[in-house]
């Protein structure tokens, strides 16, 4: 890989700058793509974006940034001739045209947040300072103007932007895991599916906010449906499907589970709170076909959210569905409640009758919870580990 220290001022790296969103950014007199197809969404916020401008109109140095040169297999034949070609007729990474016939001759590896803000800021987009760029004077507009900006140009195979793109991060934003999969499997696929899942106000969000976790511009979203999809293999999934045309299989899946959610247990809002976050892409696959009775899930569930011995009541649908105590985290008792009954049973083990140091003994309910035994002392006893482990089927 070729690289090289360039110093380029605001003023030509916000000459053309346009955000045509779903399109792209494009900057540097519409040379710079600012956001190729691996890249994540503009996450920085207001006191983030305010830094950037502080350190311009300072005069402080900015962290270097990172571009790359658009490799030429890129380019679009016109003719069936190569658009780029040096004097000798040979193949270049001159400037060259996009899918859209554009003209992009650098992509963004690093600096696209930084980029971003500088672009909006003398765009008019946003005021610092409670200023916006007009308001300043035409000295201090020159200023920024003419700040220059260290960039270094590489130029390399995909596979080695790609590297570096995994091992720069911005600011302290480190990337997502799946950010980074975005990038190593960019393509058609992976454009598509952020289409529905990657925006604040997507269609994932609209319809499936409420069983979501995360951010959607920071891809949990779509992390979370491929995990559904394909039963937790995200990149084979995305591996295998990368340069299919779109993400409809994904989106029509997805779809599928909220609807599965939505009329299977009608829930409410405040029901819906202890819905975050559950693997609902197992569930459905296992369950979809299975008719409930809704006042008894209902009944349940309200028993469930008043049990104190349930600590994890995010569990409870799972648990309901499954019968895996384990979805709850019933609550442990005590080491005070465990030497109790150890005491009381002097050391000996209440199944086999064997005698055990503490350290060799695990607690255990006398009236399993599940038939209504509570977490106190009364329903406490001592087993040795393996007639625990016995008992529970572990």
């Amino acid at each position: 890989m070729n690289i090289e220290l360039h110093k380029i001022t605001v003023r030509e790296l916000t000459k053309g700058y346009a955000d045509n969103n779903e399109n792209g950014v494009r900057a540097y007199g519409g040379l710079l793509d600012v956001r190729p197809p691996y890249q994540r969404e503009f996450v920085y916020g207001e006191k983030e974006r305010d830094a950037v401008i502080d350190t311009l109109t300072n005069g402080f140095p900015l962290n270097v940034m990172y571009w790359a040169v658009r490799n030429v297999a890129d380019c679009v034949p016109q003719s069936g001739q190569p658009i780029c070609e040096d004097a000798d007729g040979d193949r270049t990474d001159s400037i060259c045209e996009d899918a859209d016939g554009d003209k992009a001759k650098y992509e963004i590896i690093d600096g696209q947040q930084r980029t971003i803000s500088i672009c909006q800021y003398v765009n008019g987009d946003f005021a610092f300072n409670f200023r916006y760029f007009h308001n300043l004077q035409p000295d201090e507009q020159e200023q920024i103007l003419n700040y220059e900006l260290q960039v270094y140009i590489c130029s390399g195979s995909d596979s080695e932007k790609l590297k570096w793109f995994k091992t720069i991060n911005i600011a302290g934003k480190e990337l997502t895991e799946q950010e980074l999969r975005n990038a190593v499997y960019a393509g058609s696929w992976v454009s598509d599916a952020k289409r529905y899942f990657s925006k604040n106000g997507a269609s994932a969000a609209k319809i499936g906010g409420d069983y979501l976790t995360g951010s959607a511009i920071r891809q949990d979203y779509l992390e979370t449906a491929i995990s559904w999809i394909s039963d937790g293999n995200v990149e084979v999934y995305m591996s295998n499907h990368q340069h299919d045309p779109s993400a409809a299989q994904l989106w029509q899946f997805f779809q599928s589970v909220i609807t599965w959610i939505e009329t299977s247990f009608r829930p409410t809002k405040e029901r819906k709170k202890i819905m975050k976050g559950v693997d609902w892409g197992m569930l459905y696959k296992q369950y979809k076909d299975q008719v409930f009775d809704l006042k008894a899930v209902d009944d349940e569930v309200k028993r469930l959210i008043l049990d104190d011995d349930v600590t994890k009541k995010t569990g409870i649908y799972p648990y309901i569905l499954t019968r895996k105590e384990k979805y709850l985290s019933i609550r442990a008792f005590t080491d005070a409640q465990k030497l109790s009954a150890y005491e009381r049973q002097m050391g000996f083990c209440a199944d086999c009758g064997q005698h055990f140091e503490l350290s060799q003994m695990e607690a255990d309910h006398i009236t399993p919870w599940h038939l209504g035994g509570k977490t106190v002392a009364e329903n406490c006893q001592m087993l040795c580990r393996d007639c625990n482990r016995r008992k529970s089927g572990k």
